[in-house]
């Protein structure tokens, strides 16, 4: 016999129920160490534990802002994810745009290939990268870091800016063609401004993405000066001996605000489609 409406309503029930536990104990997971992160940041005497501090205060983020500490490093991580960033766009730009606009037997598998490029963990050929740097003497130099984070993101976005320029109708271009306008040309005037959110969401996920790699700035870089801020956070417990767990978790909140604030924007494009809408009539 089959189960009445009532039976089957209270499995549904209990379904749901435990489908609802299992996400709060998954956002717990992820809700509680940026609980310790916010509490400890306030509290000159934090812990592990996370406890509500008994006197709040900012003297952690008093002794962290300091040139050494906070405003070298991030300027360094700027410096560094800024010239990768833009150089990543530019290169991603030029190898999207004739991979979307035409049409060869080639174009699948180069771009299974870029994406197979994106699955390599980058652990099993920084032992390369590293030796072909020091033969060529770029080991501990900004602009050798710069490129290297520019080559290894630079796949996933070839794969981003396809996508986006997929969605420019290719009828504007060949009536640029017609008015005379050379392919580079059409490509500056018509493409990019016309696919400019889509631009903006690459060039924001590829600086998140390379805010936040440890491992390449921390086997190419050796001047403590040099160091960006995500390295300089593995350096903070050196330096003090036993952690500073307060000052600690002021140095990564502002360490991940500037992140916090571009994620935003960028997930908002990444959860929803992107068209020219109203570029072509009729």
């Amino acid at each position: 016999m089959r189960p009445g409406p009532a039976r089957r309503t209270r499995r549904r029930a209990r379904r749901r129920l435990a489908a609802d536990a299992a996400l709060l104990v998954v956002a717990a997971a992820f809700a509680v160490p940026l609980l310790w992160l916010l509490l400890a940041s306030l509290d000159s005497e934090a812990d592990l534990r996370v406890r509500v501090p008994s006197s709040a205060s900012l003297d952690n983020f008093s002794a962290v802002l300091t040139p050494d500490i906070t405003y070298t490093p991030m300027l360094n991580s700027l410096v560094l994810c800024g010239s990768s960033t833009l150089l990543t766009v530019v290169c991603a730009t030029l190898a999207a745009y004739p991979l979307s606009r035409h049409r060869s037997r080639l174009a699948r598998p180069y771009l299974l290939t870029v994406l197979f490029t994106t699955c390599l963990p980058i652990t099993a050929v920084m032992v390369p990268v590293y030796g072909l740097f020091v033969r060529v003497d770029l080991v501990d130099t900004t602009y050798g870091t710069a490129l290297f984070l520019a080559t290894a993101q630079l796949p996933f976005a070839i794969w981003l800016m396809k996508n986006f320029m997929d969605g420019v109708p290719i009828a504007l271009e060949e009536a640029a063609w017609t008015d005379g306008a050379s392919m580079p040309q059409t490509l500056v005037r018509v493409v990019l401004p016309l696919m400019g959110p889509g631009v903006a969401v690459v060039t924001i996920y590829t600086f998140i993405m390379l805010w936040g790699n440890f491992f390449v700035p921390f086997m190419l870089l050796l001047t403590p000066d040099k160091l960006p801020a995500s390295v300089s956070i593995f350096t903070f417990f050196g330096n003090h001996g036993s952690v500073v767990y307060g000052e600690l978790a002021a140095f990564s909140i502002l360490y991940s605000t500037p992140v916090l604030l571009l994620y935003v924007p960028v997930a908002r494009r990444l959860g929803g489609g992107f068209a020219p809408a109203g570029a072509v009539k009729g």
